[in-house]
């Protein structure tokens, strides 16, 4: 009898991005991506999102490999961390793995990492699976599926996809080879559910080019274009179409740098019209020909285009006439901030293009007519949608089952719950830790709960310090009770206060020495609860206490 086959998911469920994956049958585990995710409101002070990867550090023996299906950040930025610890051959395009070795070398990663680049078509041997590579098209180049010949069949992962059938640069999605697979036998399913609340299909990267030199045509201002920094065919079209336009091309934001850097030498991104300029070059050239390829379409704080927005940039200062295309769609969470710097730009007089209407941006993922398409080329005995929240998981089983697959073939699954796979069935297995690993500054996984709770109350409710000095022997208050506020009041504006809190303070201490209380911690949390009972019933507010003991 057959061993059962696992497929692990340890991100990418019930939520957008940390996508990562592990598909387990014996002594062997293959790992499909390794990404990140960026942190809620609640998680103060936290940098990224990473994986738990808790159970593959004990069953590390078993790893064979990393398969990567594509560079963007959500399915390679959790690397630089998971690599330290685990390392194993990484399976890639070239793109892919010129992306990844640029985040390792970033991150001051040894090279002992094995890289193995691969294109369309090729396949390797990992332990018992045999792994293809498919392409399909997404808003990066160099995206492809897998293909993973196991045991007891061919499991099928889509990556993220669509179906662009006149792509700006290089071939359209290989449907030809899920059709094909599709007539061999297709075991499971596992297909990117990102659009599915979407009708219809995703429009062609094209007609963003066509948009984008509408607003090229008869422009005599200067041109700012926000886009994602990863979507290389789209900086692409940006070239070509300056080049015909006469003007010359600046790029602002580190990480759109460094893709132009790395799509550059691979040859990803060609400049024949030689309009590629630096930053500092741009003061050279009348306003009518310029273009600046700048990050900041989400609104990140630290973006190029931000600080262009809020006259915190060194280089560029936006002024009145400036066509400013946000050429990228708000995610979900992101509105309020691209909100605020949008209505910046319109303060200094420049006109921001960012409507929808406008075609400036098209999706990377299928709409509900393309992943029906997918569904009926592979017929797969199994369905596993991934990627994406739990609405948009079930939605796309609900898709599934329309186009005729028995509900009890489809699995919602959940992060940390194998899904097992036997020669006549299919189920949800017991868990294995999972989670979230919160990466702070150079601090990785030192970040729980119980420090977010606090980062919390700190900003909601402030602070206060109360310092003692009290004699080692007698136990006698030497100096102090003084108190020390931080986010909650300003001290001078409200003296009367601070002065009864040390009037409550030094009753709390009268109090333990006449009940014999000798020990600090004693001390500590009788001045604690006196100090918190008296400021709510005063202010109706709860800051953090924080009694200090000084001993002579």
């Amino acid at each position: 009898m057959k061993e059962k086959l696992k497929i692990i998911p340890l991100g990418g469920l019930d939520e957008i991005g940390k996508n990562m994956t592990l598909i387990e049958y014996g002594n062997d585990i293959i790992v499909i991506d390794c990404g990140l995710a960026f942190p809620d409101d609640d998680m103060l002070g936290v940098d990224l999102v990473i994986p738990d990867t808790t159970y593959l550090k004990r069953n590390v023996r078993k790893l064979r490999g990393y398969l990567i299906t594509h560079g963007h950040e959500d399915h390679i930025g959790g690397l630089p961390y998971v690599l330290r610890e685990m390392n194993a051959p990484v399976y890639g395009t070239r793109l892919t793995c010129g992306m990844i070795e640029a985040k390792l070398t970033e991150h001051r990663m040894p090279s002992k990492v094995r890289f193995n680049r691969v294109k369309a078509g090729d396949k390797v041997k990992l332990g018992c699976f045999t792994v293809e590579f498919i392409h399909t098209n997404h808003s990066i180049a160099d995206a492809v599926a897998l293909a993973i010949r196991t045991p007891l069949g061919t499991i099928i992962h889509t990556g993220d996809f669509k179906v662009d059938l006149t792509p700006a640069y290089g071939d359209m999605i290989d449907l030809a080879r899920f059709g094909e697979l599709g007539k061999e036998g297709v075991l499971a399913l596992m297909s990117d559910s990102t659009n599915v609340e979407r009708a219809g299909y995703t429009p062609s990267e094209q007609t963003v080019g066509a948009s984008l030199e509408n607003f090229f045509k008869n422009c005599r201002e200067r041109i700012i274009i926000a886009t994602f920094a990863s979507n290389v065919s789209r900086l692409q079209q940006i070239l070509d179409i300056a080049a015909k336009y006469g003007r010359k091309v600046a790029v602002c934001g580190r990480s759109m740098e460094k893709i132009i850097t790395v799509a550059g030498e691979l040859g990803y991104l060609q400049d024949k019209g030689k309009v590629l300029i630096d930053m500092s070059e741009i003061r050279r050239y009348p306003k009518e020909q310029i273009v600046i390829v700048s990050t900041g379409s989400q609104g990140e704080t630290m973006s190029a285009l931000y600080r262009m927005a809020y006259n915190s940039h060194k280089q560029v200062e936006v002024v009145a006439g400036d066509r400013i295309l946000i050429a990228a769609s708000a995610i979900p969470g992101n509105e309020k901030a691209v909100n605020n710097m949008i209505n910046e730009l319109y303060k200094k007089g420049a006109e921001v293009i960012y409507d929808r209407n406008a075609a400036l941006h098209v999706s990377g993922h299928a709409c509900q007519e393309e992943q029906k398409l997918m569904l009926a080329l592979c017929k797969p005995k199994y369905f596993i949608p991934v990627h994406g929240e739990h609405r948009m998981l079930c939605t796309h089983a609900q898709i599934a089952q329309k186009m005729g697959m028995p509900k009890r073939n489809t699995i919602v699954g959940e992060i940390g719950r194998p899904i097992e796979i036997g020669e006549r069935s299919i189920r949800l297995g017991n868990p294995v830790p999972s989670g979230r690993v919160l990466v702070d500054g150079l601090g990785i996984g030192d970040v729980g709960s119980a420090v977010l709770r606090d980062r919390k109350h700190l900003s909601e409710d402030g602070l206060l310090v109360v310092v003692m000095t009290i004699d080692s022997t007698s136990r006698v208050v030497i100096a102090g009770p003084d108190i020390v506020s931080r986010g909650f009041v300003y001290v001078k504006e409200a003296e009367p206060l601070m002065e009864e809190l040390r009037t409550t303070c030094q009753i709390a201490l009268d109090r333990c020495l006449d009940e014999g209380i000798r020990d600090w911690n004693g001390i500590k949390m009788a001045v604690k609860g006196a100090l918190s009972e008296y400021l709510f019933k005063k202010t109706k507010r709860s800051p953090m206490i924080l009694p200090i003991i000084m001993e002579i």
